[in-house]
């Protein structure tokens, strides 16, 4: 059955699971390699069964278990942009030879399922969101879908609405309330980065774009990369319900810890 979680979601750490027409794979291998498979575990999934990993960009929430996982499983780990450059400054350049390389804007396929990135605008050195375009049986027939992500966006551009519209299923960054974020503890160099337009999506933001999104086919969002200090789940939700104005739209809030199912 096909299925897609997200292992954990968070400044601490970030993965999500897809399994589809039979094909396993991530994007994104934040927190420890013990943290990720035995996140994998939870779900009745397996390290083993990875085909590949598809990272967004090179910030150590979304890395952070690569470098452990390539040395025990040669897992392709695919890259885009720039990303690769810092990865190589960092000393983790070929990954164990596992790391495949593309430019920002590119395709790959597994089996009959078709991964597309788009660039997002994020304060790293390369940025990427997902498409994926699968087909699956529904009472009889063959059905086209497609799973979007994107999180650690500042703000949302046609780059993301051409990844995203027309998606059944969106995993959609919202990051930070407002106000928690302006009389929170941070200093003012760093509010004023995650405001940035290549900062990071606050619920309000959020929720605008979700609203945009139901109108262009999704019906079911999962709220992603809440911060811990700066957010709380049920504002976050709150906020897009609002927005969307849609019961027929599903809509959920991502754990830090706990895989949450999308679908």
């Amino acid at each position: 059955m096909n299925s897609v979680y997200t292992l954990y979601s968070g400044s601490g750490g970030n993965s999500v699971y897809f399994n589809l027409s039979g094909h396993e794979f991530l994007v994104d291998a934040g927190k420890s390699a013990r943290t990720l498979c035995r996140s994998l575990n939870d779900i009745g999934a397996d390290i083993s069964g990875i085909e590949a990993i598809f990272i967004t960009h090179e910030h150590t929430d979304h890395i952070g278990a690569l470098e452990v996982l390539t040395k025990k499983h040669h897992i392709p780990v695919h890259v885009c942009g720039r990303s690769v450059l810092k990865l190589k400054n960092l000393g983790m350049g070929g990954l164990n030879g596992c790391i495949v390389e593309h430019p920002p804007v590119c395709e790959v396929e597994l089996g009959d399922i078709r991964i597309r990135s788009f660039v997002t605008p994020h304060d790293s050195m390369g940025s990427v969101g997902y498409r994926i375009e699968y087909s699956e049986d529904m009472d009889g027939e063959r059905i086209s879908r497609a799973i979007g992500l994107a999180t650690d966006i500042g703000h949302v551009d046609d780059s993301i609405r051409g990844g995203l519209y027309g998606c059944q299923d969106v995993i959609l960054e919202s990051n930070h309330d407002l106000d928690m974020l302006m009389c929170g503890p941070y200093p003012e160099m760093l509010k004023m980065r995650i405001m940035s337009p290549r900062g990071h999506l606050s619920n309000s933001d959020c929720a605008a774009f979700a609203a945009e999104l139901c109108e262009n086919g999704t019906k079911n969002i999962l709220l992603a990369h809440l911060s811990e200090e700066n957010n709380e789940p049920g504002l976050a939700l709150s906020e897009t319900v609002a927005a969307v104005a849609d019961e027929s739209v599903h809509i959920a809030v991502a754990d830090r810890e706990i895989p949450v199912r999308l679908f």
